[in-house]
C-alpha cells in the first residue's frame, strides 16, 4: 500500500477539519470525525482499504477511550492519532501481510498511534499558539467597536494555523512516511526482537486507557461489579459490542433510579431538579 499527494492532501484537509470551529465547534470536528473510531472509517475510504481502516481505528481508539483535555492540557493529539496515525499503520498492517483482524494487526496499529500521538501534541500546541496572535486582532476590533470583523477571528484567521501545523505536517508525513514504513518493513523482520517488542508493546496499550476510564468512574470497590459484568458477558456469552451497550444502559437506567429514591427519601433535592445555575461557571 502506498499514499498518494491526493491522498495525502485529503487526510491534512480532514486532519484540519478535526478542530476548526467551522465545523459545529467541537462537537462535529474533535469529537466525531477526529476520534480514531471515525477517523478509520474515513482513512479507509480514503486509501481504498476500508476494513483495514476500520480494525486499524477500533485498536487505537481503545487506547484513547478515555483521553481528555481538561483546561487544554493535552497528552496526545487525536488529530495525529487518526489521520497520520491510522494510515501508516495501514501502511505498515500491510507491509508486514498481517491479517487485518488479527490481534499482531491491532498490536502494532496501537505502537504506531502512540508515536504518533506524541508528536501530534507538538502540532497541536503550535496552532493553539498561534491563534493567541488572531485573538489580539479580535480583541483589538472589540475595543475598536468593528464587531463585525470578529467573524474573520473565529471562522477565518484560525484556517491559516491549521493550514501551517495541521494540513501541511499530516500531508507530508503520510506521505514520506509510508516510504518509510515500507522501508522499515524491509529492514525488521517479523520474528526479529524489535517487531516482537512493539507487537507486545502494543497488546499492553489498551490497559493504560482502561486504566484512565476506571480512575474516572470507580469511586468504591462496588463500582467494579458493573464494569466487569460487560467483560463477563462477553467472555461467557459472547455477546458484541451492542448487545453489552444496551445491558449497560439497563445497569444506568437502575442506578439512576436507586439515586433518584434515595435523594427523595432523604429530601434532598435529585439530579431531575437540574443544578442550580447560580452556582454553575459559565464554559
Amino acid at each position: 500500500m502506498t499514499i498518494s499527494w491526493v491522498q495525502a492532501a485529503i487526510l491534512g484537509l480532514f486532519a484540519c477539519l478535526c478542530s476548526n470551529s467551522c465545523m459545529a465547534g467541537q462537537a462535529v470536528g474533535n469529537y466525531t470525525i477526529g476520534r480514531p473510531l471515525v477517523g478509520g472509517l474515513i482513512c479507509g475510504i480514503v486509501l481504498g482499504n476500508v476494513p483495514l481502516g476500520i480494525a486499524a481505528g477500533v485498536a487505537m481508539q481503545l487506547v484513547y477511550i478515555a483521553l481528555v483535555t481538561p483546561g487544554g492540557t493535552v497528552s496526545a493529539d487525536v488529530r495525529a492519532i487518526s489521520y497520520i496515525g491510522i494510515p501508516l499503520a495501514m501502511v505498515a498492517i500491510t507491509a508486514q501481510g498481517l491479517n487485518p483482524m488479527s490481534g499482531s494487526a491491532a498490536n502494532l496499529a496501537k505502537s504506531v498511534g502512540t508515536l504518533v500521538g506524541t508528536v501530534g501534541t507538538v502540532l497541536y500546541y503550535a496552532v493553539a499558539t498561534m491563534n493567541l496572535v488572531w485573538q489580539s486582532f479580535g480583541w483589538k476590533d472589540v475595543h475598536n467597536g468593528k464587531l463585525d470583523k470578529l467573524t474573520a477571528v473565529n471562522f477565518g484567521w484560525p484556517w491559516i494555523s491549521h493550514a501551517l501545523f495541521s494540513f501541511i505536517p499530516t500531508m507530508l508525513l503520510t506521505y514520506y512516511g509510508s516510504t518509510a514504513v515500507t522501508a522499515l518493513r524491509n529492514a525488521l523482520p517479523m520474528d526479529g526482537v524489535a517487531m516482537k517488542t512493539l507487537f507486545t508493546v502494543g497488546g499492553m496499550l489498551p490497559c493504560v486507557g482502561i486504566a484512565i476510564l476506571l480512575r474516572q468512574i470507580i469511586n468504591t470497590p462496588l463500582d467494579f461489579v458493573p464494569f466487569l459484568v460487560g467483560f463477563t458477558l462477553a467472555a461467557s456469552l459472547h455477546l458484541n459490542l451492542v448487545s453489552v451497550t444496551v445491558i449497560s444502559l439497563l445497569f444506568a437506567v437502575i442506578f439512576y433510579e436507586v439515586e433518584m429514591a434515595r435523594g427523595s427519601n432523604n429530601g434532598t433535592p435529585s439530579v431531575a431538579d437540574g443544578p442550580d445555575d447560580d452556582d454553575e461557571e459559565d464554559i
